[in-house]
This record gives C-alpha cells, structure tokens and sequence, in this order.
C-alpha cells in the first residue's frame, strides 16, 4: 500500500467522535469531554464565528490535525441559544457514566438533539410567542398541516388547498417545518423560500404509521375523541410530527394531552396579503407598531400569546363574540374587581411552560416554587370569579382547579428560597426525611454536634478539661491529661500516648466519621431522589395545572381588552344579523396612538349594506388620509370579532366572515413578478373567494399600469364587485376621479371624498370623509410639501393645466363607450396618449408664459441656468 493511500490514525477518542457525528450528520455535535462542550471540523470553524470563541487546533502538525472551538459544560445554557437561534440543529452528546468508574474511554452518545422548532430552552424561546414546530404533508387533493409547541404543548391541525395552509404559515410563524423529500420545489413555489425547512423520509409521512403514532401517544382506540378522525391529510402530518420529536431524543411528552382542529369555518378568512397589509402583529418597516403592539395589555405569558391567536383567528360565532364582550363590560362596570385580578395575574409565571417542564424533567427545584406560588395566586382569582353575577367570568372560577393537595405537597417539600439547579443543594425541606436531616446537621452543624458530645463525656466522665479535635491519622479523638487517665472509660479504645496526655477514639466518633466524610455526597444522591420522586408526582397534574393556564390566558385577554377600552375610550360593538356596517366617528387605533400630543385624531363615519351602499369610491389627494379610513375600518371589524370594544363612538355590524385588503404596492421582483402582477394576482384572489358576508377594501387598484389600463382595470374590478350576486361589502380607495362617474350607472355605488381646504400656495388635510366625489389629486401640493425643487413644481404646473384644458372629459366618454369594462384596445390607448402631448400652442406665447411663471426671488443660480437651457431647448425643437 503507498503512501498515499494509508488510512488516516484516528485517536480512541476521535474514532468514538466519528461514529456518533455520522449518525448525525446535519448537526452541529456538541461533545462532553471532562469540563467542556468541544466541537470538532467544520461544526468548530461554524461555532467560533456564532459564538465568538476561539478556533484552535486539535493535534496540530499530526496527521489528526482538526480544528477545535469548545466552552465550559456550565456554559451551555449560554451558548446553545445562540446556535439554535442562527438556525442551527445541535446534538448535545454528554458522557455516560463516570470518568472515575472506568479505564477505557468513556461511553458518550446524545442525550437531546436541539433544533429551531424543538426547544425547551428559556434563552431560545420569547415569551410572549409560541414557538411552533409544522409538518407539511402534500396529499393528493389538498395539504395537511400540524403545529407543535413542544414548550407548552400545544398540539394543532388543519387541512385544505395552498392558499389556506399558506395564511396558517403566516398567523403560526413556525420556526422549523418538516416536509417530504420529493416536496422541495413544490413548497418552494407555493409559499417561497423564507422558511428554515428540514426533510423528511417520504415513508414517514404514511396514514396507517401516523395514526398509529398519534393513538398510542394518546393511549386511545382513536382519534374520535379529539374532533380530528376525518382530516386523514392533517394526521399524517400530525404522525411526522411526533415521529420527529423521537428522532430528536424527545421521548418525556406527556404534557401534549390533545390534538385540536384549526376549525377553518369558526374563524374569519384573511389571506396572507391581508394579514400583511393590515400590520397585525409584523412589519417590513423597521421599528413600525402594529395592531399588537398598541392593543396588547396581557400580563402573562399565557395571555400574550393567547392575544396574538385570537387576533390571527378572529371568531365568526356571534354568541361567542358576545359572550366576550359580556365579561368585558361586567370588568369595565367593576374596576375593583378588574384590578384585583390583575393584580393576581401579575403574581401568575408562565405555568404552561412551567407544567411542560415538569412534563420533560427539565424543572428546577426554584421553578417548582414558582409553579406552587403561581397556583396560589389563582386561588382568589376563582373566589372572585365565583362570586360574579356575570355569568361567563362565574364559568371560568368554576372550572378553575384548587390543586390544593399540590399546593401543599410543594409547600412541605420544597424550600421557599429553593436554589435554581438542584445540585446547588439546600431545595428539600426540613421534615421531610429524616435520613436527610440527619446528615444535614452532621455536615452543617459538625461543630455544635461535637461540642455538644464534649459536654456530655465531660459530665458523664468528671473529666471537666476534655476536648475532642481531628487528624489526618486516625481521625476523630477524644484528647484526655494524664492527670484524669484514670476516669476514661473501658469502652474508650487509646490511640496515641503523647507526654502529658492519651488520645482516644470512640465507636460513636468513628460512626460520625463515616458519616460527616460522605454526608455531602449522601445529601445531593437523597435530594435529587427526593425532588425526582416529586416532579414525578407533579406530572400527575398536567392536565388540570394545563387548565388553569388557559383560563387565565382567556381571562389576561378579556382584563387586556378591558385596560384597553378604560385607556382610549373604546366601545362594545353592537352585533346583529344584518349585512350592515355602521361605524360612527371610527379611529384609526394605530395611528391615534402614534401622533404628537396634542393632536387629535379626526374620527370618520362610515356605513355599507348590500341594498343603498354596497360600494363606496373614496377619492381626495395623497396623503389625505384614504388608506387609513380603509385600514382602520377594518382593524374596528377585527377587533370587534376579537372580543374587544372598538375606538369608535358606536359601531353597529352584522358578522364579517372574510376580510380582504389590496392596500398599497409590494413588489416581488425576487420572484420575477412586477409590481403590477402582483397586485393582479392579490387583486384576483379576492374576486375569486368574495362572499355576502365578505369585507373588501381596495387601495389604488391598477396604477401599477399605463392610465388608462388602470382606470379600465379599476372600473371593471368596481363594477364586478358591484354585479356579483354576493354583494360583497367594499371601500375602493382610488386617484382616477374618472371613476366617480360609476355611480350614475351604478345605483349601489357611492361616491365620497376626504376633505380638504386649498389656500393659496398650499392645502390643509382635513382628513374627513364627505359625500360626494373630488376633482383633484392635489399631487403637486403634496410633491411641494415634499421639497421638491421649485422648477420641478412649476414645469409640472404648466403640463397639468394644458392636459386638463386639452383632455378634461377624453378618458370618461371613452370609458362610458366601453359598455363591457374592459381595458381599451392598445393602439387607441397609445394614440390618446400622443395626443397629450401634441401642444398646438404659439411659440412666443409659451415662452411668455414661462417667463412670467417665474419666482426669480426664489431662484437659485442652478435653477435659472436650467431654466434658460430648458428654453433654447424649445426654440431648438421648434
């Protein structure tokens, strides 16, 4: 054999490192050796960089040579999040038994494998979010869908066509999502690549292995029980779920209890657009406020993350909606009561994950007091709740459990001050056990334990100058003078003749020997039996202690809602069968909380129905304030059907069950789409899946064209929506003012206008919305407002007065001719647009009136030699 092809020497070590990082080969191994975390390779050149440690070498000059980056074992809980967080996968291989017990290497394997969306870890996970793992099965017909929050256990599914699983992507967020194999592409064309994406065996995702995974997880015959037996494609991707879970060393799970359906026909319908658009709970803007951050008012954990579900999946249930605002009126009417309860959630930590923790063993003995204290602080929440005369806050106290018997078992076992890991010592209780107790006051309390033993010899024997001390020799003695030998009892055993005294050892002091060397040890192995057996015991308690943490989720959101509405003077909404929309002085419940102080918000009303006001053309200029009447109209609907009291004087609705929005441009360009073919496939979506309940609001629809392509686009989508036996509800934001001519054609199409008062140089924004349609855009005032360059605003001054002189009425009758609505024919277009720009007017008369347009105050030297080139460029062109 040459040299060359000679096999490389591995170390034991090195060789016992490789056989474990190829069984996981797409994870970065963490591996155990004595006091550190090493990594080894690539996963070492990768760590240094995440984790800003030094990179060095493992054998270097040898033959293997590698690199190595490591940190401190006691470290992990700083470093590890940091991986994760950079999207990391993490196998953490600890060693297996003890260095000291064996002479060959020591046994380590992987004892938890890491990722994104499966993580127990408090610096990985955000509070106030869940941290979803999903599972995507691609079925014949449809998608099946599942969401797993291994932290709280919470378990979901669903299923239905892209569109759908895609705007689940969106409300859920979920950091990993597990796929098959063969469904790369396919996911990629239908919901992009900006998920962090693991893949899967394509056997995994099998009905028969699914069912069976979920069943015996459950320990039930079937999967009646949990309402999800006939979703087959939303099981499936349920099974790769839990499948995931055992091959990430994830086996303690008992705290996921159910599987619940994501009920597609409860909640109201927004695509993802919408849910973009309106700004519910995330931007692209940097440092924007959403809709969640103005209205979130939780004081748990369990709250906070329940808020952003109902604001994701707002009901449809008009019972349930009421029911809500039921509990928020009775807590507004009673402010002691609202801030009693608060002051209880406020006591409350976040029990889900708490109780989660239980579930998996990762609890320490500090957390156990704060689940104990926690169900404290339920205990008068549920007497008040008892006590209300409002029947649904009377429900939420009954079903509130005491857990009186955990309570107390906590209490008695359980050191109030208990430490933060339970090998810090000190976390059972006096009392509990006895052995316990025993070596405590041996290892803790040597000294009076001694004295004591010296005062009791003392008296027993008459020898009054007795003192009992320690040597490495033979341990622990009894000293005596010569002067009192004679008084030492025959069971004394001598020791040491020294030449004024005898030392003696006793079978007692050779007991507390034996016992003060190994109390220390002794202490820990009786502690951490005992705080085992206990969190064993806690588990017993999943469900109820789960419980109780969803009340109180529910019962954070309702006090939030309430805090809310006492802050800004909101209003319950008055729901009724009807299609209606009435909306009386209605605020935008973002932008109010955004001005400077001081400034008002200027309210608008509002009203559609299906019969007199089913469309309402909203024209005024830029910056006027036309997107935030569409905006905040719907935000007042979703916060309505949230549960909570609305910023307005009176809103009076029947349900909404899907809100669309086309609210302003968003280019693709990354996946080859223009701005315009991105708001025709928005724009399309809409008018595919409207219904006679639905709420459209239309921004600007069709400037992403030529003119007049726009304006026949915008006219057409109007009249579509206008004709369309639903009826559908829709606000159409738009600059065509061509398009205020639709309502002599169309009697359900109202034309209304936002204010505003033009002064001499400028115009004020009146931001109020007035019947009747506007002329003007108004864009050169807001283009000079901007600072636009004075030359600029007056060359655009001139232009506009000869377009509208030349072509004032052009566009209308040509759109009036098209009976159909469709776009006019290109070469017309083209042709009209020639026109514009064929000025018939004399030569000197057009540099006159430049001349005399002229601020030459105001001029600056730039501009004026602009201006003089700007005109021998006429005289040239003419």
């Amino acid at each position: 054999m040459s040299a060359k092809e000679t096999p490389i020497k591995e170390t034991p070590l090195m060789k016992q490192y490789n056989e474990i990082k190829r069984k996981y080969p797409d994870a970065c191994l963490l591996f155990r050796v004595g006091d550190f975390y090493e990594t080894f390779g690539d996963d070492a050149v990768r760590a240094s960089k995440i984790l800003g440690i030094v990179l060095t070498k493992r054998g270097a000059g040898s033959d293997t040579e590698t690199a190595l980056a490591g940190f401190p074992h006691h470290s992990l809980n700083t470093y590890l999040p940091k991986l994760v967080k950079a999207g990391l996968r993490v196998a953490i291989c600890d060693q297996l038994e003890d260095p000291k017990m064996t002479k060959t290497i020591v046994k380590r394997g992987v004892t938890e494998l890491i990722t994104p969306g499966v993580s127990m870890n408090d610096e990985v996970l955000q509070s106030k979010a869940n941290n979803f793992l999903a599972s995507i099965y691609f079925g014949k017909k449809q998608l099946g869908v599942a969401f797993l929050d291994v932290s709280t256990g919470e378990f979901l599914t669903s299923q239905g066509n892209n569109e759908y699983i895609d705007k689940l992507l969106q409300n859920f967020n979920p950091s990993e999502i597990l796929i098959q194999k063969n469904n790369k592409v396919q996911f990629k064309d239908f919901f992009g690549d900006n998920f962090n994406l693991f893949f899967l065996e394509d056997w995994v995702y099998k009905e028969d292995y699914a069912t069976e995974s979920l069943t015996n997880h459950f320990q039930t015959n079937s999967l009646k029980g949990f309402g999800v037996e006939e979703l087959q494609d939303g099981i499936i991707a349920s099974g790769a779920i839990l499948y995931y879970l055992s091959e990430t060393q994830h086996s303690k799970i008992q705290h996921i209890t159910n599987i619940q359906r994501i009920a597609e026909d409860a909640y109201v319908w927004m695509d993802r657009f919408t849910i973009r658009n309106l700004e519910l709970y995330q931007s692209h803007s940097q440092n924007a406020v959403t809709l969640l951050d103005v209205i979130d008012r939780t004081l748990s954990p369990m709250g906070s993350r329940l808020l952003k579900r109902w604001l994701a999946l707002p009901l449809k249930d008009i019972y349930k909606i009421r029911s809500r605002h039921e509990v928020v009126s009775f807590l507004k009417n009673k402010p002691e009561i609202l801030q009693k309860i608060q002051y209880q959630i406020k006591q409350i930590s976040d029990l889900e994950r708490l109780i989660s923790k239980v579930a998996t063993g990762k609890i320490s003995p500090r957390e156990v007091v704060y689940l104990k204290e926690s169900l404290d602080a339920i205990i008068p929440i549920k007497n008040l709740a008892l006590e209300s005369n409002q029947e649904a806050v009377r429900v939420i106290g009954d079903s509130l459990h005491s857990c009186d018997l955990l309570r107390e078992k906590i209490n008695m076992t359980l050191n109030q001050d208990a430490p933060v890991a339970i090998l810090k010592g000190n976390a059972i209780a006096t009392g509990v056990n006895e052995e316990l107790d025993d070596l405590r006051r041996i290892a803790f309390s040597g000294k009076e334990f001694l004295e004591g033993i010296e005062r009791r010899e003392s008296e027993l024997t008459g020898i009054s100058s007795l003192k009992i001390s320690f040597n490495n020799v033979f341990g622990y003695y009894i000293e005596v003078r010569n002067t009192h030998k004679d008084k030492v009892p025959a069971e004394w055993i001598r020791k040491q003749t020294l030449v004024n005294a005898e030392r003696y050892i006793t079978e007692e002091l050779k007991e507390y020997e034996t016992k003060i060397l190994g109390a220390e040890e002794k202490i820990h192995q009786i502690e951490v039996r005992l705080f085992e057996q206990l969190v064993s015991w806690i588990a017993t308690y999943i469900k109820p202690v789960q419980l109780n943490a969803n009340l109180i989720a529910q019962l954070d959101c309702l006090s939030s809602f309430t805090q809310l509405a006492i802050e800004n003077n909101y209003v319950c909404p008055i729901l009724d069968e009807t299609f209606e929309l009435e909306i009386t002085n209605g605020r935008h419940p973002v932008i109010e909380k955004q001005l400077p102080i001081g400034i008002p918000y200027v309210p608008n009303d509002l009203f559609l129905d299906r019969e007199t006001q089913q469309l309402i053309m909203i024209t005024g200029p830029n910056m006027s304030g036309k997107s935030a009447i569409l905006r905040q109209t719907a935000l007042i609907v979703l916060l309505a059907q949230m549960g909570s009291f609305v910023p307005a004087e009176k809103v009076r609705m029947g349900v909404v069950d899907k809100i669309f929005t086309r609210v302003g441009a968003s280019d693709n360009i990354s996946m080859g789409e223009s701005t315009f073919m991105v708001e025709m496939n928005e724009t399309a979506s809409i008018l595919n899946n409207i219904s006679d309940r639905s709420l459209i609001l239309l921004d600007e629809i069709g400037r992403g064209t030529s003119t007049y392509d726009g304006i026949s686009i915008a006219w057409s989508i109007a009249e579509f929506l206008h004709e369309n036996p639903s009826r559908p509800k829709t606000l159409f934001a738009t600059h065509y003012h061509e398009l205020n001519e639709m309502t002599e054609l169309l009697p359900r199409i109202q034309n209304y206008n936002v204010s505003v008062k033009e002064l001499k140089d400028t115009v004020l924004f009146i931001r109020k919305l007035v019947k009747g349609g506007s002329a003007h855009s108004f864009g050169i005032h807001v283009a000079k407002m901007a600072g636009m360059p004075q030359i600029v605003i007056q060359k655009a001054q001139k232009i506009l007065k000869k377009l509208e002189k030349s072509h004032s009425s052009e566009v209308s009758n040509k759109i009036k001719n098209t009976k159909d609505g469709s776009s006019l024919r290109g070469e017309q277009a083209q042709q009209m647009q020639l026109n514009i720009f064929n000025l018939d007017d004399p030569l000197l008369e057009e540099i006159r009136e430049d001349i005399l347009n002229l601020d030459i105050n105001t001029l600056t030297p730039v501009e004026a030699l602009m201006k003089l080139n700007e005109l021998k460029r006429i005289l040239l062109k003419k």
